[in-house]
């Protein structure tokens, strides 16, 4: 194979199509966040007594100051709907056949939702603070070890001044690690070469990436930045919790708790294991089984993309996951218990299935 890591002269399948842009696309975001999150950061006070009133001097005070917030709200979101749609792409085309990149890619996921999550907390909102106080509370079923852990974390005996400032100091440093870990990505990713849809890794079927991709790159940042600034502008509180625009209460317990929609998958696996050390397990087990799909997978060869069975487990699991969502948004009651302990079983059935269905089926044909 060519290798070639100067990104003009990049050998790049001819084949690829716009959901290849999704991986540029995040890069484009990357930088949007750390950009308007240093100038949040600039005007940001960390003390539970004054956050969110700090906050709300940011969006009514400061120059430009609501943009730059909403403009940092909902280009987080959008982050995570693109790196959904790449995680997702990676799957569909199998990908994950690059296994170095899959892995690293898989690393990022993880720091950016523990970047996400911290941020999230950080305007000291109703559901902001009850989130973090559950969430956090979860390290302590680590046996022996757990409650010394969480009181480190906290710094104390509860979320408080300490904690938020750890919060604010974490979530200030990880994006900087997101942009070395996405560095190596991008190295792994240019030692190979990009995948395509149709599998083929002839030299002769690729193409300079500058300028056939690059000015379609470029078309797609020009689209997102337009979308986001419409959000900013016409909606930019759009998804938000009303209770979050509510000072965070610590003697007032929101009757339902629940995280940003990125979430709710992972919080609905959670809530249906009726054990709490079983729910942190599977909750954890949720996101860190990607990291086995390499290897569950290595026997299947990259020629057999479009196998119809593939097709429909990908459509499955998307099935199952949107469900999930809706489900982790639902009150903790009977048949949302039910339903949402079904969908667990089925979500982490669906990596088994994949990789024995699909090998039958390769020793059948």
């Amino acid at each position: 194979m060519l290798v070639n890591n100067s990104l003009v002269e990049l050998p790049t399948p001819r084949s690829i199509r716009y959901m290849w842009n999704f991986g540029s696309l995040l890069g484009i975001c990357l930088v949007m966040q750390i950009i308007s999150g240093l100038w949040l950061a600039a005007h940001y006070n960390c003390d539970v007594t004054v956050a969110f009133l700090r906050v709300d001097f940011i969006i009514r005070e400061t120059s430009i100051g609501w943009r730059f917030r909403a403009f940092h709200r909902n280009g987080a979101r959008i982050f995570f709907v693109f790196l959904y749609i790449h995680i997702a792409r990676g799957l569909y085309y199998r990908s994950f056949n690059f296994s170095h990149v899959w892995l690293i890619g898989c690393t990022i996921l993880l720091l950016t939702m523990g970047t996400a999550f911290l941020g999230y907390v950080l305007p000291w909102g109703q559901i902001r603070f009850w989130g973090a106080t559950v969430i956090t509370n979860l390290i302590c079923v680590i046996p022996k070890l757990g409650v010394i852990l969480v009181n480190i974390f906290w710094g104390g005996f509860a979320v408080d001044n300490t904690s938020l400032t750890r919060f604010f100091t974490l979530h200030f440093l990880l994006p900087f690690s997101i942009v070395g870990v996405r560095g190596l990505h991008l190295f792994f990713l240019h030692l190979r070469g990009s995948s395509n849809p149709l599998g083929i890794v002839l030299n002769r079927d690729k193409v300079k990436f500058n300028p056939y991709f690059s000015w379609k790159d470029l078309l797609g940042a020009i689209f997102v930045v337009q979308v986001l600034l419409g959000v900013v502008i016409f909606y930019p509180w759009l998804l938000g919790d009303p209770e979050n625009f509510i000072n965070a209460n610590p003697y007032v317990t929101p009757i339902h708790i629940q995280p940003e929609w990125y979430f709710l998958f992972a919080y609905a696996i959670l809530r249906s294991i009726p054990n709490k050390l079983g729910g942190v397990i599977a909750l954890v087990a949720s996101v860190a089984i990607y990291y086995s799909i390499p290897f569950i997978n290595s026997s299947i060869r990259k020629s057999k993309l479009f196998l119809p069975l593939n097709k429909s487990l990908f459509w499955f699991l998307v099935a199952v996951i949107v469900l999930l969502t809706w489900i982790g948004a639902r009150p903790v009651e009977n048949p949302y218990i039910i339903t949402g302990q079904l969908l667990t079983v089925l979500y982490f059935r669906w990596f088994m299935l994949n990789s024995r269905a699909l090998r039958c089926w390769l020793k059948l044909v």
